[in-house]
């Protein structure tokens, strides 16, 4: 998602009072902001060296980045920087929804147009948008995602056309230009117009680039359901097409998208939900925030307003924004609400697309909360180098993807802009240290399969190139850096560049307001929005920074959330909230607690103990609430710890030349051998095929094999067999590759390589699994280099361009084989593959939801509703909990812990749908929240 340049400047002709004075106010005062804050004693002012030093540095960062896509990948969609390839449709085995974005139309290179200008390419450009001319089609017979088509293709070509007149206008470049961008931007629209054939005007998700949605050949029509943000992110590139061809249909069908949307709004909250029946404007995710599936929905509201200079878009803005700030808002944290019942959190974790709305605060004028979400984002950040795809309201990981998204630097440079403070450079600096610490890889940039391991996935999304680039360079430029005005576009949720004075160009649309058929507003709807930054910061040069000082420890020390009101009903001071994770049936505090929230707690003749909430028993309706909301915690808390028992990845980090540490690839574990999880420092070797390649037998070539990591095929015998062939034969270490071709991490789940049903403490090197795909990598690494070094470890090494110290490797490799003799085998309760398949047989994978021996004779506990059980997890295994304040020690924990009356969660109880069927509507969003997907 992407802010608008817009707020910081003016331009678009007249569009009346209302319009014009917030926007150029605004403009004044952020350049005396800017100039106060820079020269405030003390503030840490980065110097003009160092700020063009960073921005050299972003240029050859996308310079590595695009040079690799053009060289490698064009004309496909995108650029797979480890196998140093293009990424093509059909070619590759499917990511689901994510491949929807690719469409055989060279989507990076169209994406990246207007960055290139940005970035004062103008040469590459005027080559880019030939290329483009000559090799694009889009009359390709693929299925495409009419979202992602909208902001990639058709805002990229917008966007390249914008500044491609710009320039001819300025009279040095482009001179052969005569709109043909335009004409791609024009075939595209009615391509996706067919889409929009429903009675609501809300349009299919997908649509076939060649035969529509209804016909026989297209392969979609059938859907009933969108995302919000799917259906409302069409107004910028739809009404600037219109305004630049004179064809008002395009603005029209996509306003009455957004009016639809509006008017099925829950009327009590003013809030939408995440997902939409596209012909009865039922609710189907009756869930709301302001990340994944909405985001850009509420962004487009504001910047219709700026762009086209229709007060009621702004109106609209305006009352949904009240909503947010009322039920979605806690700072510094945004959660998900129920559109029905705005009071009940809908989950307890957030997704990393929410990093856009700080920069889309400032927009609005509201920096306070900007500032402190954008903290607490910036907090999360350090403690994991990326922002994970979702993580929970106590900042563990929830999800472990990072794929390179730009939205916390776009907040980043949208929070410069408005408050000058040197602050926001030095974090454009850790983003851009991280970025080539971490995810740089010879062929360009890897997006992150795991933040916690390092671990990469072979994906570069074309947004990566479209935004990251743009915003962390203007974040560095300054004025006279810049070959054009910034200040006279505004940016799509892309950041592709519209030029403001569309709004005076070809209106053919009535502007009827029609916000206030549905709701009574008035002219305060209008404040703060893009205010005088004056105003905002009067006198005081040190305002955002004392904003940001109370959240600077909230990661790691300090609770979110306030006094849970149980436990002041309690009279017992301040105090973290009674949190699923923390709960303890011995303690007689929590059990008070749980009473006045209507919670009980019943012992069953089976040593299981039983949780059961009645709202009537709670002592009010506001202790009803945190009980349901107690309830609701426990269900996630099981569901997100079993995914971490079955999950335990491990990294392959290859470290010889060229790579250095800068490819990691996903591993599996094994149950046997060093638990790479207890030797930090992981071991490290070069690695050599054995003969035979299965392992079965005794290695022929030991001469080969001995001190290095053996590389060998999955198949014909058990994974410990093969392990103990390796040893033997003086291997370091094991890597086992999938025999199934085409396999990858990216779609299939990691399993551990379990024993053979002997004691296994006779094998002390480690083993790892790697699929198909991955072990492909480092099987061509070897071809094109011949010795290959890798590091088998827990989590990924700081990717060091020497790494050349043998002396340190060889010691290290040493004090590996010592500490693995006396190190125990590991044992890990989750899904494993027990043994390898005999010839002709498929593998089969353990159940996940079965217990280990170790857990079946152990006490358990399940939660319910109305008497009804649901799973709940090993308490052994949760995690310490992030807050304690006062007499709340660690250590009183662990004594309670360690009681007799110690309480474990069984898996086999009850499922989960005896307990959600008394539920209904109050947990609604939680039926789906598994199979939510970013």
């Amino acid at each position: 998602m992407s802010g608008a340049a817009g707020c910081q400047g003016g331009g678009g002709g007249d569009r009346g009072p209302r319009w014009r004075r917030p926007w150029k106010i605004l403009a004044l005062g952020l350049l005396s902001a800017s100039s106060v804050l820079a020269a405030a004693p003390g503030a840490g002012a980065m110097s003009k060296e160092e700020k063009r030093r960073l921005g050299n540095q972003v240029l050859e960062m996308f310079d590595h980045a695009y040079s690799n896509y053009m060289e490698h990948a064009y004309p496909a969609d995108e650029l797979m920087p480890l196998t140093c390839r293009g990424r093509v449709r059909g070619q590759e085995p499917s990511r689901g929804d994510v491949d929807d974005a690719l469409g055989k139309f060279s989507l990076t290179l169209i994406d990246t147009l207007d960055t290139l200008v940005v970035l004062n390419k103008t040469k590459e450009f005027e080559e880019a948008v030939k290329k483009v001319i000559k090799d694009v089609n889009l009359d390709n017979d693929v299925v495409v995602s009419v979202f992602e088509t909208n902001i990639r293709v058709l805002g990229g070509l917008l966007g390249g056309h914008s500044v491609a007149i710009m320039l001819k206008e300025k009279g040095e470049y482009m001179q052969w230009y005569n709109g043909e961008l335009l004409q791609m931007a024009k075939e595209l629209g009615y391509k996706l117009l067919p889409a929009f054939n429903t009675t609501s005007g809300l349009p299919y998700p997908r649509v076939n680039l060649k035969f529509g949605v209804r016909h026989p050949e297209a392969r979609t029509g059938t859907e009933t359901d969108t995302c919000t943000a799917c259906a409302g992110t069409l107004i910028l590139e739809f009404a600037a097409l219109s305004r630049f061809t004179g064809t008002s249909i395009f603005e029209e069908y996509a306003r009455k998208a957004l009016d639809f949307i509006w008017e099925k709004r829950q009327r009590s909250s003013n809030l939408v939900g995440v997902t939409i029946n596209i012909h009865t404007g039922d609710w189907v995710r009756k869930d709301s925030g302001v990340g994944a599936g909405i985001d850009s929905y509420y962004e487009y509201l504001l910047k219709a307003y700026v762009l086209l200079g229709d007060d009621s878009f702004l109106e609209r803005f305006n009352t949904h924004y009240d909503a947010i700030m009322r039920y979605i808002s806690q700072p510094p944290l945004l959660l998900d609400v129920h559109i029905h019942k705005p009071m009940l959190n809908a989950r307890t974790w957030m997704d990393s697309l929410l990093a856009f709305f700080p920069g889309l605060q400032v927009l609005k004028g509201d920096i306070r909360p900007a500032i402190e979400t954008h903290e607490m984002l910036y907090q999360v950040i350090k403690k994991h180098n990326f922002l994970p795809e979702a993580f929970t309201t106590d900042f563990r990981v929830h999800w472990a993807q990072h794929p390179l998204r730009p939205e916390f630097a776009e907040s980043t440079y949208f929070l410069y802009k408005a408050t000058g403070d040197p602050y926001y450079l030095e974090v454009g600096k850790t983003l851009i240290e991280n970025l080539n610490k971490y995810a740089r890889v010879p062929c360009g940039f890897a997006a992150m399969k795991d933040v916690r391991t390092g671990s990469h996935e072979d994906r570069m999304d074309s947004f990566f190139l479209a935004e990251m680039f743009k915003y962390l360079y203007l974040l560095f430029a300054d004025k006279e850096d810049m070959i054009f005005d910034i200040e006279d576009y505004i940016f799509t949720t892309e950041a592709h560049l519209l030029p403001l004075w569309l709004s005076t160009t070809n209106q053919t649309i009535s502007k009827k307001n029609t916000t206030t058929e549905y709701t009574e507003l008035d002219d305060s709807n209008f404040d703060w929005t893009c205010p005088n930054t004056q105003i905002l910061f009067p006198n005081d040069p040190m305002f955002a920074q004392s904003i940001r000082e109370p959240l600077k420890n909230v990661v790691d020390k300090s609770c979110p959330r306030g006094i849970s009101r149980a436990e002041e009903s309690l009279g017992s001071g301040p105090k973290p909230p009674l949190r699923a994770r923390d709960f303890m049936a011995s303690n007689p505090e929590h059990l008070e607690i749980l009473k006045k929230m209507g919670v009980s707690l019943i012992h069953l003749k089976d040593g299981r103990v039983q949780l059961v909430q009645h709202a009537v028993q709670a002592a009010s309706s506001l202790d009803a609430e945190d009980g349901l909301r107690f309830m609701q915690e426990m269900i996630e808390l099981s569901s997100q710890q079993q995914k971490e028992q079955q999950l335990p990845p491990r990294a392959v980090q290859i470290v010889s030349h060229p790579f250095f540490g800068r490819v990691v690839l996903t591993a599996g574990p094994a149950q046997f051998g060093m638990d790479l999880s207890k030797h930090k420092a992981g071991t490290r070797g070069f690695v050599a095929t054995i003969k035979p390649y299965n392992g079965c037998s005794e290695i022929t070539n030991p001469e080969v094999v001995k001190e290095k990591i053996a590389l060998m095929q999955r198949g014909q015998c058990m994974f410990a067999e093969k392990a103990r062939n390796i040893q033997k034969a003086g291997a370091i270490g094991g890597i086992v590759i999938d025999d199934n071709e085409g396999s990858s991490s990216d779609t299939a789940p990691l399993f551990q390589m379990a024993g053979d049903g002997k004691n296994t403490d006779d094998i002390t090197i480690p083993m790892l699994f790697l699929f198909n795909k991955e072990g492909n990598i480092i099987l061509d690494a070897i071809r094109e280099y011949e010795s290959v070094e890798v590091l088998l470890s827990d989590k990924a090494k700081d990717r060091d361009l020497e790494m050349e110290n043998m002396d340190q490797k060889l010691s290290e490799n040493d004090s590996h084989k010592q500490n693995s003799e006396e190190a125990p085998s590991a044992s890990q309760d989750v899904g494993a593959v027990s043994e390898e398949p005999e010839e002709g047989e498929s593998s089969d994978v353990t159940d996940p939801d079965s217990l280990s021996p170790a857990e079946a004779d152990s006490d358990s506990v399940s939660i319910s509703n109305q008497d009804s059980s649901v799973p709940g997890t090993d308490e052994a295994s949760a995690p310490e909990p992030a807050c304690t304040q006062g007499d709340h020690q660690p250590q009183e924990q662990k004594t309670e812990t360690e009681s007799n009356s110690k309480v474990n969660w069984d898996n086999k109880v009850q499922p989960m749908e005896s307990i959600l069927a008394d539920w209904n509507e109050d947990i609604e969003a939680f039926e789906m929240m598994e199979k939510d997907e970013l």
